[in-house]
């Protein structure tokens, strides 16, 4: 693993056994997370983001398994780790994860002081004086105001976007090197979900962490994010900087996502959805799992997997029509001009951040 990268994912595949059936949900990804850096994992649901997530923490469900491959973080394989004695000095510790519903990461009988001060107690090894200073301390961080105070209330007295803050103040008590943040603001308003955003990416500044998004909102996308990798039945199909997922597009299925995004939709241009559905995981997928609904799809496409074509040193995509024998073929329409509409969109107080302008 390149000193840069502080986890590195090669050839894995993960199954889950439903119903006396197999469903392969991850389907040889190969990945490199560049330390310190913010990565946004994209997708519809059921492309497998979390899933793939999961892997680097061991909290896939007991019916699934990693079939094939490596996650190396550390100069240690995850993949064979097999206890969870073992896992508890990798989970939590040094990768955290914030889930999307705070109500189930908190236990609504014990106090938010005490869940904060659990985890300082139990992985850095402090008293019990100690660990609610440090948990005060962590409260005012994430912006509770009056912390001291409200130390010994109980999660049914916080607010939803409070409770999301406690939670990432619970996942930074161990100053974990990489944070999962998997859908962190889906539950929350709108004014508070920026805050939230905000809010984590002031604190990877501050503590250095490594940030991997979870998301389906391309506009949080464009305001956190360095590189991109987009899902897709299972699979990285599309993985580079955020400028040149945004403006220099690749695959088809990302021109699909950018052409939905909600502020190109207006009173003469209709909101573009993408035809069809995913397919079966069930199934054995022959050629790229796109094709039946890609309008630009080639008879190649059908027949075999594309490879991972390199577009640029940091950019990649898997797709025929980078291969420089395919036809060329024009974006549509509504994302060949991407970054002026972003522009007009800002300029008119649109929800996209100076990162697009």
């Amino acid at each position: 693993m390149e000193n840069n990268n502080i986890l590195s994912v090669r050839n894995l595949e993960v199954k889950f056994k439903v119903r006396d059936r197999e469903l392969t949900a991850i389907r040889n990804i190969t990945l490199d997370i560049e330390e310190g850096k913010v990565l946004a994992i994209v997708g519809e649901s059921g492309s497998g983001k979390s899933v793939f997530t999961k892997t680097f923490t061991g909290m896939l469900e007991t019916n699934g398994r990693i079939s094939n491959g490596e996650i190396w973080f550390e100069d240690r394989n995850l993949v064979e780790i097999d206890s969870d004695a073992e896992w508890e000095k990798i989970r939590g510790k040094k990768i955290a994860t914030i889930f999307q519903d705070p109500m189930t990461s908190l236990d609504p009988v014990r106090t938010i002081g005490y869940q904060i001060s659990e985890v300082i107690v139990k992985h850095q090894g402090k008293s019990k004086k100690e660990a609610k200073a440090m948990a005060i301390d962590l409260m005012e961080r994430v912006g509770i105001r009056d912390a001291a105070r409200r130390y010994d209330e109980y999660p049914f007295m916080y607010s939803g976007g409070m409770r999301q803050r406690i939670v990432i103040a619970i996942a930074l008590a161990c100053r974990p090197r990489i944070l999962i943040c998997d859908e962190p603001t889906t539950a929350l308003d709108v004014t508070i979900q920026a805050q939230i955003i905000e809010l984590i990416k002031e604190l990877a500044e501050e503590y250095q962490f490594t940030t991997i998004y979870i998301t389906h909102d391309l506009g949080v996308v464009a305001k956190v994010a360095d590189r991109v990798a987009v899902m897709y039945a299972g699979q990285i199909i599309e993985v580079g900087g955020v400028e040149e997922v945004f403006y220099d597009p690749r695959h088809p299925y990302t021109w699909g996502l950018l052409s939905s995004l909600p502020q190109l939709g207006t009173e003469q241009n209709e909101l573009y959805a993408i035809p069809g559905t995913p397919p079966s995981l069930f199934e054995t997928i022959k050629g790229d799992a796109f094709a039946p609904r890609n309008q630009y799809a080639l008879k190649i496409d059908y027949e075999l997997e594309p490879p991972m074509f390199e577009i640029t040193p940091t950019h990649f995509v898997k797709s025929w029509l980078a291969d420089p024998r395919a036809p060329k073929v024009e974006k549509p329409h509504q994302i060949q001009n991407l970054h002026e509409h972003m522009v007009q969109l800002t300029s008119k107080g649109g929800d996209y951040s100076d990162q697009l302008a």
